[in-house]
């Protein structure tokens, strides 16, 4: 029997499992995995990856002097034990997400990406099966382009909702980039009161113009449609490059036998309506007010960034908790 899941992989599109939950991984056969702090703080909850915790505390208690110390360590290698697992299970690659504290730190998110991809060797994990994930903002694009070029550490340029960070990331030489199709649309959602459904989803929209452009110009950047709310999202962007889809959406699809067309495809694009070039190379005011004009990126970047970053601290505590007993 075919299914919408089998359908959507027969147009191309990559599938990617959007969870920290690596015993959910396998039935659905992605190629690739996301994970991101709010879903490692989900699965960390549970009693069967308690020995990854254990793991952890062992490895944060070595490394560091003092309690903070500790906790970092444990944090950055529960990070790559997940990332471990989920990688015994899928044939691709897993992205692992930097603090979103650094998110306007460039050096630090180097570093910090930098720490993340030698911790990954030194359990075997070469740095080619690894996305390191970064936020989209001037100083995480900047970090990917140096990560990407001198180091040879491939990006997922994640919390992108807007036009502008999409051509920043691409003249970066990222290599993913994560727009969140259902994020978009909850905010056009709570700010009209409309409900929109299929091509006219803001999300999906937003998602065809940048597939559109990277097609139109040459760029190489992996378009990853990502946090979406309904599978009518989902095939609606059928044949973009990838698409990060959680347990539940993917069961969804799983469970159905409803073909799947493909509606975007590369040399499609390429002929389609030509989208103006624009550069923001060396211009971060020019980047920093698209971003201030685009009321919905600006208020989900900043929103993602701060909800990121309320799930590591939280999951720190369950770490801190667990280092001082």
């Amino acid at each position: 029997m075919t299914t919408s899941l089998d359908y959507l992989k027969q147009t191309g599109t990559v599938v990617v499992s959007d969870s920290g939950d690596f015993e959910s991984i396998d039935v659905y056969k992605p190629q690739d995995a996301t994970t991101n702090p709010s879903l490692l703080l989900a699965a960390a909850n549970k009693p069967q990856y308690a020995r990854l915790i254990d793991v952890a505390i062992a490895y944060g208690k070595e490394k560091g002097s003092t309690l903070d110390e500790q906790v970092d360590h444990a944090l950055d290698r529960l990070l790559v034990e997940f990332g471990k697992e989920i990688l015994a299970i899928i044939p691709g690659r897993v992205s692992t997400e930097v603090d979103a504290r650094l998110s306007f730190d460039k050096e630090a998110t180097k570093a910090k990406a930098k720490q993340l991809i030698a911790l990954y060797d030194s359990v075997g994990i070469k740095k080619e099966r690894v996305l390191i994930k970064i936020a989209s903002t001037w100083e995480g694009i900047q970090a990917a382009r140096e990560l990407e070029k001198e180091d040879n550490i491939h990006c997922n340029l994640t919390l992108l909702f807007g036009f502008g960070q999409a051509v920043a990331c691409a003249e970066a030489g990222v290599t993913l980039i994560s727009p969140f199709v259902g994020r978009i649309l909850d905010w056009y959602k709570k700010s009209t009161g409309k409900t929109y459904e299929g091509d006219e989803d803001p999300g999906v929209v937003s998602v065809k113009r940048i597939f559109n452009y990277y097609k139109q110009h040459g760029y190489k950047t992996i378009v990853m449609g990502a946090s979406f709310r309904n599978v009518g999202e989902i095939k609606a962007l059928a044949g973009v490059d990838f698409l990060t889809i959680a347990p539940t959406l993917l069961e969804e699809l799983k469970k159905s036998t409803d073909a799947v067309p493909k509606r975007l495809d590369a040399q499609a694009a390429a002929q389609a309506e030509p989208i103006a070039k624009v550069s923001f190379v060396d211009n971060e005011p020019e980047f920093r007010w698209a971003l201030l004009q685009d009321s919905m990126a600006f208020d989900k970047l900043h929103e993602g960034i701060k909800k990121f970053a309320e799930d590591g601290e939280t999951l720190k505590k369950v770490l801190r908790t667990k280092l001082s007993a």
